[in-house]
């Protein structure tokens, strides 16, 4: 039956293919595809896991004593049971050989089928159950984790959209459904064959939403019971662009929505006619069009929208995952040098590393005690904490100077003692290189300006600084003090909100007041609705992900400046910006 689940559009296009559901779990599951000549490794992988866990449990029977109560005994005979049944293997055994899923994310994904099962169990006592085979799998994870295969990604063969139809059971494109995506999911799965994805919690900035739209594949957060309502391999329709997942689409909907996809994919042609094209507006204004990326290989993507630099290198995706073993230096440098000698001699500007928040380094090191881990100890705080990790970042940054133009950006500064702290490493970074006798290069240091006791402090950081690029994300979040992940007040994020374009108004005019640029990278920068605003303001450099460049240089080529100047200025004084821009 074909129901629709709403959530927040937070990626454009249409995506069409069957579910893969992420299950969630208290165990950390690896997820990536196989190589079909692998196969066999993981069902023996299984095999062991599952053989280790009966081992134990009968070790456990064995170990029992008369004192025992009896239902202990009984309970380790029902897990026994379990790990025996045929429908949990033989599943598993499918999701491997049919699907190429590692072996953990094969059991997993066994474990949501059948617990679905239980749960429509009408006997009380068997719906429990579900339960103990939620143990008995966590169980045969906890095994498996022990020796993880590499991660090998593949890509199955995808036929033409054009030719599928309602209960195909070969190859189709795959859509992602999960819980939630931690910023390191999601950049594991770059490279991999979905073609969009839902999350149940999230919100527009949340980092799962802002790498989706690096990815540039539809994608709907926030839509709460998601994960819970869709099954393994039932057919979805995401609309990145109404915020909506159809399940089981009826033959009508699925063409039609076929259609929106075609016209969607001709639009995105069209648009690539302006790679070239200055962007210029009519009054004659040139604006610099940057990217924002997340890793080296990502300055492809950048040139090929044809972004003149990366307006923002988010660092910290090179720290994540990593289970603690922070990268060294050399390794480092190679990242940042791919990235400079991608751009061809265009500038980078590489943000030292800011994790924290929705930003975690790994499962393992994120301390839930930090009930407010956005106003904690992250970003320029956390480097400032560590300061022979935060020279060791400083100095692979400078050595990649030394190659092309490099700006080192800041992020979350705050407070005077903070900037000096800062400006200090980076002299003391020069002077370690300085004793090894290793070249590097001169670079513009810039802060990011997204916290309101910054944009208060406009003058104090232009006497530091070079430049000033605004985290539009976070000084949304800290201004209207919002949770920019959480999807129960997703409403309330508000980038119109008169207070928030204020401070980014004025952190504009005082840059340009004191001849130092001001860039926009959040993700106001890449939405083209603030386009127009943004440019009656006075901005002159945007920073976004490249599958928005695009979009937004058509903006700017139809763009009045001198015009635009009235309307900023009457945005600027009403109290509803909002339903003035929408007017």
């Amino acid at each position: 039956m074909t129901f629709s689940i709403h959530g927040l559009a937070v990626a454009r296009g249409i995506a069409i293919g069957r579910a893969v559901l992420v299950a969630s779990s208290r165990v950390d599951v690896a997820h990536y595809f196989i190589q079909p000549e692998q196969v066999q490794v993981e069902i023996d992988r299984l095999r062991q896991a599952r053989d280790a866990v009966v081992e134990e449990l009968k070790r456990l029977q064995h170990e029992l004593t008369a004192e025992a109560p009896p239902e202990l005994g009984a309970l380790l005979d029902v897990h026994l049971m379990l790990l025996e049944d045929e429908s949990l293997s033989s599943g598993v055994k499918h999701w491997i050989e049919k699907r190429y899923y590692n072996a953990e994310w094969a059991v997993s994904s066994q474990m949501e089928v059948i617990g679905r099962q239980f749960d429509e169990m009408e006997d009380a006592y068997l719906r429990e159950r579900k339960s103990d085979l939620e143990q008995v799998t966590e169980r045969v994870l906890h095994f498996l984790k022990g020796g993880h295969s590499p991660v090998v990604r593949t890509k199955p063969h995808v036929r033409p959209q054009q030719e599928l139809q309602l209960g195909d059971t070969m190859d189709v494109p795959l859509v992602l459904v999960a819980h939630d995506l931690s910023p390191a999911d999601m950049l594991q799965f770059k490279q991999s064959v979905f073609t969009g994805f839902v999350t149940d919690v999230g919100g527009k900035t949340s980092h799962t939403a802002i790498v989706a739209r690096s990815l540039d594949i539809p994608a709907v957060v926030g839509a709460r019971s998601a994960s819970q309502l869709i099954r393994q391999d039932d057919w979805l329709i995401i609309d990145g662009d109404m915020g909506v997942v159809i399940v089981d689409p009826s033959p009508i909907i699925l063409a039609e929505y076929g259609f929106k996809q075609r016209q969607g994919d001709l639009e995105r042609e069209r648009l690539t006619r302006l790679r070239l094209t200055p962007a210029v507006t009519l009054d004659g204004q040139r604006i610099e069009l940057l990217a924002n990326i997340e890793m080296p290989e990502d300055a492809d993507a950048a040139m090929l929208a044809g972004a003149v630099g990366v307006g923002l290198f988010r660092s910290e995706f090179l720290f994540m995952g990593r289970q603690g073993n922070l990268p060294e230096e050399d390794e480092q440098f190679e990242q940042y040098r791919r990235a400079v000698e991608g751009m061809q001699g265009l500038p980078v500007t590489i943000r030292t590393v800011d994790v924290g928040a929705d930003k975690p380094l790994d499962e393992a090191r994120h301390d839930a005690a930090h009930l407010n881990p956005a106003l904690g100890l992250r970003a320029i705080r956390w480097s400032l904490a560590d300061p022979e990790m935060f020279l060791t970042q400083l100095r692979a940054i400078l050595r990649a100077a030394a190659l092309g133009k490099v700006n080192l950006l800041v992020p979350m500064l705050a407070h005077a003692s903070e900037i000096h702290q800062t400006l200090a490493l980076v002299k003391q970074a020069q002077l370690d290189l300085d004793v090894r006798g290793v070249p590097y290069g001169n670079v513009r240091l810039g802060a990011m300006i997204e916290i309101p006791a910054a944009a208060l402090s406009l003058k104090l950081f232009l006497k530091h600084f070079d430049f000033l690029s605004i985290g539009t994300n976070d000084l949304i979040q800290y201004t209207l003090a919002i949770d920019r992940a959480d999807e129960s007040v997703a409403h309330l994020y508000d980038p119109l909100h008169p207070a928030v374009l204020r401070l980014v108004a004025d952190t504009i005019a005082e840059g340009a007041a004191q001849g130092k640029s001001v860039s926009v990278c959040g993700e106001m920068a890449g939405d083209v609705s603030m386009t127009r605003l943004l440019l009656g303001m006075g901005l002159k450099s945007f920073s976004m992900h490249p599958s928005q460049v695009l979009l937004v240089k058509q903006q700017i080529l139809r763009a009045d400046t001198v015009k635009l100047k009235a309307l900023a200025q009457q945005v600027l004084a009403s109290e509803d910006p909002a339903g003035l821009l929408a007017s």
